[in-house]
């Protein structure tokens, strides 16, 4: 029969956390908030197993014993926190995890007070780390607010397994005490337990890497399309979405306005006031159009200090009306931000044929524009 060692099972995942506590960082470089929360979660959990190693190489029951076994029910249940909040994090959600936080303080806290009753504090660490663990898990279950890969469900299973294991152990320990006198007990229950976690470590450090690279790729894709310094549409990603709106304003027959926008004497500017000052009235204009625009608008940094807003169901009146919002909303705040006034130049084009396309909708609004520009800007034309 295969002879299993529970301390050397245990010792052997406790050395894998430590390296892996130690090279994630290493490997993964400057990471974001999500990755971050679980990266302290690896630490606190290894330096929790770390304690508990170390706290059986003192006297049973004694001082040292005592403190380095509650320090090591600390660590591991704040280390499932941080992952449960990296979790949601990667989820779409808010940095949160109260149910799992809640249960880490009442089971250290009652772990340290009770320690003197092997069969109680057995069970109680067991149990509430098995229901803590089970509430991250019903959490991962819930719907993200983003797409995101299967390392979800890869979390769940192994998760769920190390669940019900601890659960086991936890019953094992408060009523059976007898055959689980000890941490390293050779119990056919323990060694699952010895062997699953090493299992399920692996596999949840797998997970953790890949909900860290979907995140990235997610990151990656939103920077495509967006411009750098403004946070607006890039031109290609706004070329990409007006093409799908049009497509549907022909479809439902609803009027589309293209607005082509820029700014009055920017060059002036720049060379006046500096590029710091210049860069500054750029993001200032996009907050403007941000503000004033509706559900369903679409505007770009078209290029350098020219912009683009597509204004879906929208007649030349509506597209009027946004023209004046943001124009009022300019004279409120760029004095007051900038020290001077910041002006636009615009030319209006409506979708007139079924064959119209964006490419043929800027044209006529470049042309309007241009005609704004050269009857001395500050005003908007339509084609």
């Amino acid at each position: 029969m295969l002879r299993i060692d529970v301390s050397s099972l245990l010792i052997a995942m406790t050395l894998n956390l430590l390296i892996m506590a130690v090279a994630l960082p290493y490997f993964m470089g400057q990471v974001n908030r999500a990755a971050r929360y679980a990266q302290v979660g690896i630490v606190l959990q290894t330096a929790g197993w770390i304690a508990l190693l170390m706290s059986s190489t003192f006297e049973g029951g004694g001082w040292a014993d005592h403190a380095l076994s509650t320090l090591s029910m600390a660590c591991v249940s704040s280390g499932m926190v941080f992952n449960a909040i990296a979790f949601e994090l990667w989820c779409g959600r808010q940095a949160s995890a109260r149910a799992p936080t809640i249960i880490a303080i009442v089971m250290t806290v009652g772990y340290g007070i009770s320690y003197s009753d092997y069969a109680f504090r057995t069970g109680w660490a067991n149990g509430l780390l098995a229901l803590q663990i089970a509430t991250v898990v019903a959490t991962l279950c819930r719907r993200p607010q983003v797409p995101v890969g299967r390392w979800r469900w890869l979390l769940v299973i192994s998760l769920s397994i190390q669940m019900v294991v601890l659960a086991c152990r936890g019953v094992l320990g408060a009523f059976y005490t007898a055959e689980f006198p000890n941490f390293y007990t050779p119990h056919l229950l323990n060694q699952v337990f010895a062997l699953s976690s090493n299992a399920m470590m692996v596999l949840s450090m797998m997970a953790i890497l890949l909900a860290h690279r979907d995140e990235a790729a997610r990151e990656l894709e939103r920077l495509a399309t967006l411009d750098g310094l403004t946070g607006a549409l890039n031109r290609r990603a706004w070329l990409l979405q007006s093409t799908i709106d049009l497509a549907s304003s022909v479809r439902y027959q609803q009027p589309i306005g293209v607005l082509l926008l820029d700014l009055d004497y920017f060059k002036q500017i720049n060379d006046t006031r500096g590029h710091a000052v210049g860069d500054r009235a750029l993001q200032l204009f996009v907050a403007g159009m941000r503000d004033v625009s509706r559900v369903g608008d679409v505007f770009c940094r078209y290029g350098g200090e020219e912009f683009c807003v597509l204004l879906n169901c929208a007649d030349l009146a509506s597209v009027m009306a946004y023209d004046e919002r943001l124009r009022q909303w300019l004279a409120q705040n760029s004095a007051k931000e900038l020290g001077f006034d910041l002006s636009y130049s615009a030319g209006i084009a409506m979708r007139l044929h079924d064959a119209d396309s964006i490419d043929i909708m800027l044209h006529r609004a470049d042309v309007a524009l241009y005609q704004a520009k050269s009857q001395g800007r500050g005003r908007t034309l339509a084609s």
